[in-house]
């Protein structure tokens, strides 16, 4: 594999892991609150968030090579 993908999976993991290790409580009621939505609503969040990272992902690899 690239070694570009591996620094973004990285990242990711990074990111993700930053929530539940610095506010567990506030985290944890997130979750449970995003549980609670109708699953169009999460079926549009999680698009966006797709794009959006299709979109860095382009900008990125544009402007590295």
């Amino acid at each position: 594999m690239n070694s570009t993908i591996w620094l973004a999976l990285a990242l990711v993991l990074v990111l993700e892991g930053l929530g539940p290790m610095l506010y567990p409580k506030a985290w944890r009621r997130m979750i449970a609150t995003m549980s609670q939505l109708p699953d169009t609503i999460l079926r549009r969040f999680g698009g966006g968030l797709v794009v959006a990272g299709i979109v860095i992902y382009y900008m990125l690899r544009k402007t590295i090579g």
